[in-house]
């Protein structure tokens, strides 16, 4: 008698269930694809609390978009299924790598700052920095005569890829505007040359670029070094800046680039010629000079080429061929719009083929200067600096 065979059947092949990536940080989009599911019908691949629908092919296929949950650590199990047929797959989240800050721009017109915490105030700087797009290239720091000089400050703004711009202030903080003890005939005479040595030692001992500006804002009224106040006489401002300069220069300091600093000319001010000391003692030409807007009862607002232009034709004619630095500047929001202010600087600026760099007083003080006074004048410094870069 003849026995029939019956062969057994082939179990269905199992479902399987492919990422791409299979790997990768939290948040991550991942294609999940699978094959050997139920022809034609409709499925979700689940992932956490999450699901994500898909519809197979008339061969049991699909492929689908998903997204790894924020937060997420370790292996992710994701899971397709339709009907009772269902698959797995594991995704391994990796650490997402530490954002890195913004570079040092390299655009002809550098980007500098100053901030309440000075060159220390590690994370002022870093806010700086993300605002803006770019790390700054100049970081401004102030001492006056009693200070020494600020190594550990002037270490940590090198540290960041910045030269220090050291404002050097000859009074005593707090004294006033009237401190007979730091006329500029005293510091001529060399009263201070203990301190200035020190500083100049200390500048060679250093050795890397530092910026020194020296009793800057000369031809205001508003400290003793000027030659309006104090007791100081026509040409005293010239013969203190030179008097300091060659005692600096005797220690061997050849790292300094000398920054000369008045503000912005105004009706009244003292006149620039009388003030200059020199093309041998000054390596920078600057101006400081801030659009206050209507915040005060004597302010009305002013563009930045209105504000900034007199200023730079004065100091090409009587420096001429030297850089020029805006050292100090910023804007209130009071009277117009800071957005298009600051818009407007950089681009002025920029075109100016002799200015090198500007400083934004990133500070809270007479008025809001802040660079992120309002979200649009932030996102406006942030653009203009991106399009000079461009």
């Amino acid at each position: 008698m003849a026995m029939a065979f019956i062969q057994p059947a082939h179990a269905a092949p199992a479902a399987q269930v492919v990422l791409s990536p299979a790997s990768g940080p939290a948040g991550s989009t991942v294609v999940a694809s699978g094959t050997g599911f139920k022809a034609s019908t409709t499925g979700t691949v689940i992932v956490g609390s999450t699901t994500f629908p898909f519809k197979t092919t008339a061969t049991g296929a699909f492929s689908t978009g998903i997204t790894i949950p924020a937060g997420s650590s370790g292996t992710v199990t994701i899971t397709a299924k339709t009907s009772s047929i269902k698959g797995t797959a594991f995704f391994v989240v990796e650490a997402a790598p530490a954002p890195q800050p913004p570079a040092v721009s390299t655009a002809p017109l550098r980007f500098g700052v100053a901030t309440p915490g000075g060159a220390l105030a590690a994370a002022e700087i870093d806010e700086v920095s993300a605002l803006a797009g770019e790390r700054p290239s100049m970081v401004l720091i102030y001492k006056d005569f009693l200070q020494p000089l600020p190594v550990d400050e002037m270490t940590a703004v090198r540290a960041r890829g910045a030269v220090p711009l050291v404002t050097w202030e000859p009074w005593a903080w707090g004294g006033g505007v009237e401190q007979p003890a730091y006329s500029l005939e005293r510091i001529a005479a060399g009263d201070f040359d203990a301190r200035i040595l020190e500083w100049g030692h200390a500048l060679a001992a250093w050795g890397q670029p530092v910026m020194l500006r020296f009793a800057h804002e000369m031809n205001g009224n508003w400290y003793p070094w000027a030659e309006a106040v104090n007791g100081n006489q026509p040409g005293d401002y010239v013969q203190a800046w030179q008097h300091v300069h060659d005692v600096v220069a005797s220690t061997g300091a050849g790292n300094v680039q000398w920054v000369w600093s008045p503000n912005v000319p105004y009706w009244g001010s003292t006149d620039l010629a009388g003030l200059y000391p020199g093309a041998g003692y000054v390596d920078l030409v600057a101006l400081d000079g801030y659009n206050w807007g209507t915040s005060t009862a004597w302010s009305s607002w002013v563009s930045p080429q209105d504000l900034f232009a007199p200023g730079i034709a004065q100091l090409r004619t009587l420096a001429p061929g030297k850089p020029i630095l805006i050292a100090e500047t910023a804007s209130s929001e009071v009277g117009g719009s800071k957005a298009a202010w600051n818009t407007s600087l950089v681009s002025y600026l920029a075109a100016q083929p002799d200015v090198m760099g500007f400083v934004w007083f990133h500070l809270q003080k007479e008025a809001d200067w802040r660079i992120n006074s309002s979200a649009s004048s932030a996102f406006a410094l942030n653009a203009a600096l991106l399009a000079r870069r461009s």
